[in-house]
């Protein structure tokens, strides 16, 4: 039996959302956070389907979201009960087993449990008995979150050890023991671990989606900083040497584009948010990248970016808002890989 997890510039059937609740965490920025959600998922609808889990009235929401602008056909929005919108963690992580679809359930447990996330344990769930995807469920003791790892789509996968060897997840596993299990579950030939790499206010333990990204095989993304007055300057620095020293498959270096780090954004009480541009979500004809009222960085940021995705439209979404809550754009989203 052949596995494969797919990059995820490979085809996709749609992107998997969790609306933000108005009682939820972001009560205080709810009506930016949910016009954020909204700018993402107008965006997306111009490409490919939606998959929403909302709340309250899905009809009232679908509405709203074609008045916005979003492709009507393309919005598919079902009941569901939710604590937070970080699809990326609790959405289903879909392997193609001999070509077949499969839609992998994980434990999710708030990030070591930092947070309630009963709910969310069971969204992928719901979904499924909505029938909101035909492809089957399995779910699978072992947490695991879809930012905490990244698919070459040709048995490479890079992720972080301060995340999965976080002794919150799965501290019944040694190194080795996990690493064997992503090879099982994913088809992987190899297991890339970074040391090194974290943003100020990031509560995930180091997810790989925050801080380096695959573009291609032998590209990837990274968030650099080049101020050495800067508290994140010697860690990404540390692991951009780590990067640096990684090969592909065939052997050869990879080529490596740095990211400017975003000016400091900070909240009300004066705690530094975890922004960064590797956020980045990739669709079917474009790439949606995060940015941060930061003229200079924005740009170079989405110069960068389009560089790496040559034929896909690059577009820059405000995600101000959402990183209030420590989380950006490729966060609250889960592509749903279409079978070849």
């Amino acid at each position: 039996m052949s596995v494969l997890l797919p990059a995820e510039w490979a085809p996709q059937s749609a992107v998997q959302l969790t609306w933000p609740r108005a009682a939820g965490d972001f009560s205080r920025h709810f009506a930016a956070v949910e016009n954020n959600f909204i700018q993402i998922a107008v965006a997306i609808s111009r490409y490919e389907d939606v998959i929403i889990g909302y709340e309250l009235e899905p009809t009232e929401l679908k509405f709203r979201l074609t008045q916005a602008g979003a492709v009507a056909k393309r919005l598919h929005v079902y009941k569901i009960r939710s604590n937070d919108v970080w699809a990326r963690d609790h959405g289903p992580i879909t392997v193609l087993r001999d070509g077949k679809p499969v839609h992998l359930d994980f434990i999710f447990n708030g990030w070591g449990n930092k947070f309630d996330a009963t709910l969310d344990n069971q969204v992928t769930r719901q979904l499924a008995a909505l029938d909101a995807w035909a492809a089957p469920v399995e779910s699978l003791d072992f947490v695991l979150e879809g930012g905490g790892i990244e698919s070459d789509g040709q048995g490479t996968l890079l992720t972080t050890e301060r995340c999965l060897l976080a002794p919150t997840r799965n501290p019944q596993f040694c190194k080795m023991q996990i690493e064997q299990k992503l090879k099982a579950w994913f088809g992987l030939s190899r297991v890339l671990w970074l040391t090194h790499g974290d943003l100020i206010g990031d509560d995930t333990d180091g997810h790989i989606d925050t801080i380096a990204r695959f573009c291609d095989p032998q590209t990837i993304a990274y968030q650099s900083c080049d101020d050495p007055n800067d508290p994140h300057y010697e860690d990404l620095k540390l692991m951009e040497q780590e990067l640096l020293a990684v090969r592909t498959a065939d052997g050869k270096p990879y080529r490596l584009v740095p990211l400017p780090l975003p000016r400091a954004i900070h909240d009300e009480d004066g705690k530094r948010l975890p922004a960064g541009y590797p956020n980045f979500l990739i669709l079917n004809g474009a790439v949606l990248v995060p940015t941060y009222g930061d003229a200079v960085g924005d740009s170079q940021a989405l110069l960068r970016l389009r560089d790496c995705f040559p034929g896909r439209e690059v577009i820059g979404i405000d995600c101000r808002a959402l990183i209030n809550q420590y989380g950006s754009l490729h966060c609250v989203t889960m592509q749903i890989p279409l079978p070849p």
